[in-house]
């Protein structure tokens, strides 16, 4: 009973930990009302580290589509001809993180009026091991290929197994990165 409080006690916590923060940098001399259009510089998705257990063209097309659907929402259209205003860059970077959760056991129950009773305080600390997956997108100058907008957001990940929910967390994510897109 005790070790399935604990499991849950460390799960919230590492939800708790690992909220999402979206981070976003940008080239503030650049114009971007001026970009119109967007193209794919390939690899359009490269992957940190460079594992086969990651790489998934179903992973490729899933973030292919979110990011060309939030380029959309913000009114650039992919280039005819292929050379865009925009060159967009994409990368899933997976890293396996641990935390060190503390749970305590037992303690005594009571107050001063009455006294107090209950058994020892047992402490047990461990080692919880987790990967946490971020999603990468960067818009490089279509001229000059310089970096003018990078976005990123990172997240726990989880074990679904259902392609759906895949894909809504790619959508989601993706479109925390491009909310702030154009900078203002």
């Amino acid at each position: 009973m005790f070790r399935r409080l604990a499991l849950l006690a460390v799960a919230a916590l590492l939800i708790s930990a690992c909220a999402t923060q979206v981070n976003h940098d940008f080239d503030a001399s650049r114009d971007f009302a001026a970009y119109r259009s967007w193209s794919w510089k390939e690899p359009a998705l490269q992957y940190r580290p460079d594992d086969p257990r990651i790489k998934s063209d179903l992973t490729e097309q899933r973030i292919r589509q979110a990011v060309s659907d939030q380029l959309d929402q913000r009114g650039l259209r992919p280039a005819a001809g292929g050379k865009g205003d925009l060159n967009v860059q994409t990368y899933l970077i997976v890293e396996e993180r641990q935390q060190q959760v503390t749970t305590n056991y037992g303690g005594g129950w009571g107050n001063p009026w009455n006294g107090y009773w209950g058994g020892p305080m047992y402490n047990e600390t461990r080692l919880v091991s987790y990967k946490v997956a971020t999603i990468q997108v960067d818009l490089l100058d279509g001229k000059d290929g310089k970096l003018v907008w990078r976005g990123s957001d990172e997240q726990i990940l989880s074990r679904t197994t259902n392609p759906s929910d895949r894909s809504t967390a790619i959508h989601e994510t993706v479109g925390r990165i491009l909310a702030n897109y154009p900078p203002k």
